[in-house]
């Protein structure tokens, strides 16, 4: 009787736990939607404090919320294309680390200060290959609103972003032509250089 009670109270404990745990994971399980809305909410913030905390504040503050949302290591495999079989571990590697501080640098820049802009989402689609595009727009005070559609795929059980078209102009698209046209005329060390100049200009500007 007292084996039958211990064994009763064993399978009330595996389930009460199976349970938390099966509702932690729904929990952290952003939707596609939700991912874009943080990681804009996150850029607003900075954006409204962009003066006070100067460009080595925004980079600081925006290096979790750009790592969080986007998946780097895949959008820079994707912007060389079939160049990146030709790039050694160590290479690749040293490509992916550049490449987060030049997106980290970029927003950093061109995300400086506040004057009333807001985000607004529009709608929202799946892709014939299971990504899913947040359709949304930046209302600008006095200016016209910027459309942007942010491509998402699943890594893991999270949702990343893998491109931005800002309208209708896709950054991924503008990056690779750029990339590849260096790494194939130059060389890697020259496209390492060259993305380094951008990430320092932007520090400085």
């Amino acid at each position: 009787m007292i084996l039958k009670k211990i064994q009763l109270t064993a399978i009330f404990i595996f389930c009460l736990f199976a349970t938390i745990h099966t509702s932690a994971q729904a929990e952290s399980a952003a939707t596609a939607k939700q991912v874009v809305e943080k990681f804009q909410t996150e850029l607003i913030a900075v954006m409204k404090n962009g003066k006070q905390l100067g460009y080595a504040g925004r980079y600081e503050k925006l290096s979790g919320p750009v790592s969080n949302s986007h998946d780097l290591t895949k959008i820079a495999r994707i912007v060389v294309g079939k160049e990146w079989e030709k790039l050694s571990e160590a290479q690749q590697q040293k490509l992916v680390d550049v490449f987060i501080r030049l997106s980290i640098s970029s927003y950093a820049y061109n995300f400086k200060d506040y004057s009333g802009e807001a985000f607004v989402f529009d709608s929202e689609e799946e892709t014939t290959r299971g990504g899913v595009v947040v359709h949304s727009h930046l209302i600008i005070p006095d200016d016209k609103p910027v459309k942007f559609d942010y491509m998402l795929k699943e890594k893991g059980d999270s949702w990343r972003i893998i491109n931005i078209i800002a309208n209708g102009v896709s950054d991924l698209a503008l990056k690779r032509s750029e990339y590849t046209s260096i790494l194939q005329r130059e060389g890697f060390d020259a496209l390492i250089t060259k993305i380094n100049e951008k990430i320092d200009n932007y520090s400085k500007l």
